[in-house]
């Protein structure tokens, strides 16, 4: 039998320019100790070179933490082609032009390749029945399903809501513990009239149902609700709408309105959903998130490639706001690695503690899904899948 070497029963020091270990801050830069497969230490540099001064030491990757969170993503659009064009062409010439690729293959391939890629959580929004059924039962996964509903007609309100109601209640029967729950997704401000918006919200928060709207992703939203027009109210199908855009609000549009203090007022924010996006936005808007205790998910790449605009990360910090990460969908993200988000966002906010956005990652993403972070302590195992 060949003897080992004399150093392969030392310690190695495995250094990245960003470490959190799913509790705290983090660091930067940081790094673990591994002796013997398992974690020794963890911390800032400086101590643990003073501490393990004989540990091999090596750089392991841009990022030491546990598997990210795709906090907010549209698996079933899987089977998309990517493509980055301002908002109003990427509707028609990529979501409407490919839309029979969308349905339960994409979704199960999309759900596969977030398997493969360890991801930690997902948060993902669910347009048809029959994909709800197939993802529900996977044992691969842990998150939400969020169930979308759309309806701006007030009066067809109640009976939207009966059917989604009993399409819930059926789904629920079927969750099983550490497995993947039902929510709901009442689309956006826009796209769902007051009544409905209020039912299911009130309906959710009653049931202990988690939720999720996209908010203010394009300049033009914000626009609609100032003025009750714009491209928004243009370049909507006008068969599923109402004549008037304050019939779907239930109010006349005002100079001051936004999307965030309309769901405000509408009693919405009590039942705190997880907001996304979320990129067009007052310094009000940001306040009152904060003080509805709301969590936001940022989709950082498909905001850029849909020319939406940025995420105004610096300004959520500050309020104390809960900020997770989702990479959209892959028609206007790219893929379903949130691993991309981050090296996307670094770039994007220089300035920015990059700590910030790894704990995003992780904890913001468990966060909003109510899944619980696997942990990086001393004495768990070594596993390489903690660098990114």
């Amino acid at each position: 039998m060949r003897p080992m070497p004399a150093d392969s029963w030392l310690p190695e020091l495995l250094t990245a320019d960003v470490l959190y270990t799913g509790i705290g801050g983090g660091y930067a830069p940081g790094g673990v100790v591994v002796s013997g497969g398992v974690v020794a230490a963890t911390g800032d540099l400086a101590t643990l070179r003073a501490s393990f001064p004989h540990a091999r030491e090596r750089r392991a990757g841009a990022v030491i933490a546990p598997p990210p969170v795709n906090a907010h993503t549209h698996l079933d659009m899987s089977a998309y082609d990517f493509q980055a064009l301002p908002y109003f062409r990427w509707l028609p010439e990529v979501v409407i032009a490919q839309q029979r690729r969308r349905g339960v293959a994409g979704a199960l391939a999309g759900a596969a390749e977030l398997a493969r890629l360890g991801t930690g959580a997902v948060g993902d929004i669910v347009w048809a029945g029959d994909v709800m059924d197939a993802l529900l039962p996977r044992e691969d996964l842990t998150g939400v399903l969020y169930f979308e509903v759309l309806g701006t007609f007030p009066e067809r309100a109640d009976a939207i809501f009966a059917g989604v109601r009993e399409r819930i209640e059926r789904w629920r029967r079927l969750e099983r513990p550490g497995g993947l729950r039902v929510g709901l997704s009442p689309h956006t401000p826009f796209t769902v009239s007051h009544r409905l918006m209020r039912r299911v919200t009130e309906y959710a928060a009653g049931e202990g149902l988690p939720l999720q709207i996209h908010v203010a992703e394009h300049p033009a939203e914000a626009e609609l609700f100032r003025t009750g027009g714009g491209p928004l109210w243009e370049h909507r199908p006008a068969a599923l709408y109402p004549a008037t855009f304050a019939e779907v609000i239930g109010r006349g549009p005002e100079p001051d309105l936004t999307p965030v203090r309309y769901l405000d007022e509408l009693g919405v924010l009590r039942a705190r959903p997880a907001l996304v996006h979320m990129v067009n936005v007052t310094p009000e808007d940001i306040a009152r998130v904060a003080a509805a205790g709301c969590a936001v998910v940022s989709c950082p790449r498909s905001n850029a490639h849909l020319e939406c605009g940025a995420f105004p990360w610096a300004a959520f910090a500050a309020a104390g706001v809960e900020v997770a990460l989702g990479t959209d969908s892959v028609a206007s993200g790219g893929s379903l690695d949130v691993r991309g988000e981050v090296a996307f966002a670094r770039a994007l906010y220089p300035a920015l503690d990059p700590r910030l956005l790894v704990r995003a990652a992780v904890k913001g993403g468990h966060r909003v899904t109510g899944t619980r972070p696997q942990v990086l302590r001393r004495g768990d195992p070594w596993d390489e899948r903690f660098v990114w």
